[in-house]
């Protein structure tokens, strides 16, 4: 008894498998016999999810530069022109000893001149001008990182008699966090406002193919097929939509990332800056196509439920 009963589970397990695989396949096949109308509605998903997608993108390398600014928090502390290179060093010890004070270092007026000259905008400035004289005009300054509250290390920096200016611009960092943020926010309203419509659309596109079979659903309704025996197809073809408008949607996001990623570099460069624009990695990539397709089922099986629980036999 015990050995038909475990042959009876392995038959349905089987016939269960098999059905899976037959709504896997013949899903697919549904959408290759009608290319033009499978590609439009691929399409319009795709857009759907690409622009939410695109702006997270953005937002990430936003955040990304934002976080190399954060990394470099230096308090630049100009000296009194009276201050010499000695007077200098000896305040730049006592700053070292400092709990709230990482690293200290000093740019002395030779210094300064050098790095000055090295920028061709402002050689001929200094050559005209005589380096005697440009030098004894650039006063000593200590690059000052931060250990801990940056601010509350300018605040006490500014109280030294020796220094003349200190400069710390934290104002547009904090700005900058503030857009950060609600940039975030609108990524969020934007991802579930279009992750509504690629579900309209993906719930429109299987009602009509329901519709078309709805012949073929009720003599299965009638000979007792259950709700997820006539459903499965549906989803399936659900998650191939999916699966299909997220793949198109990174095929987007590559191809812009390519056409910018050139052009900003080179713009980076005249900066002084190695910033280099940054795509999606392999997991989130992966995750956008799961969600995709789990996006596409989603709206399918909604479709599908609502269409049954209207047509299910009753019984007399």
């Amino acid at each position: 008894m015990n050995e038909r009963s475990q042959g009876a589970q392995a038959s349905r397990l089987g016939t269960w498998l098999d059905h899976h695989g037959f709504s896997i396949v013949a899903s697919l096949g549904r959408l290759l016999r009608r290319p033009w109308a499978t590609l439009l509605t691929i399409g319009v998903m795709a857009l759907a999810l690409a622009l939410p997608l695109g702006l997270w993108v953005v937002l990430d390398n936003m955040a990304r530069l934002g976080g190399e600014v954060h990394a470099s928090r230096d308090i630049a502390i100009f000296l009194k022109p009276e201050v010499g290179v000695a007077k200098a060093q000896a305040i730049a010890g006592s700053l070292r000893a400092r709990g709230d004070v990482a690293t200290v270092v000093l740019v002395t007026p030779r210094q300064a001149l050098q790095e000055l000259r090295a920028r061709p905008e402002l050689a001929a400035a200094i050559d005209a001008m005589g380096a005697d004289a440009a030098q004894a005009a650039l006063p000593s300054v200590l690059r000052v990182s931060p250990r801990g509250d940056e601010q509350l290390l300018a605040e006490s920096l500014r109280t030294l008699p020796e220094a003349e200016r200190v400069q710390h611009d934290a104002v547009w960092r904090e700005r900058l966090d503030a857009w950060l943020r609600f940039g975030g926010r609108v990524v969020l309203v934007l991802a579930a406002l279009f992750g509504l419509g690629a579900l309209l659309v993906v719930g429109n596109t299987v009602r009509l193919d329901i519709q078309s079979r709805r012949e073929e659903i009720g003599v299965l309704q009638l000979l007792g097929a259950s709700d997820g025996f006539v459903r499965r197809p549906f989803l399936y073809l659900g998650a191939w939509y999916g699966l299909a408008a997220g793949a198109l949607a990174l095929g987007v996001l590559t191809a812009a990332w390519m056409a910018l990623r050139k052009p900003l570099a080179e713009l980076a460069a005249e900066y002084g800056s190695s910033f280099a624009l940054r795509g999606l990695d392999p997991l989130p990539a992966a995750c956008v196509l799961l969600a995709a397709g789990a996006l596409g089922w989603l709206g399918a099986g909604l479709v599908t439920g609502h269409y049954l629980r209207q047509t299910r036999p009753v019984e007399r």
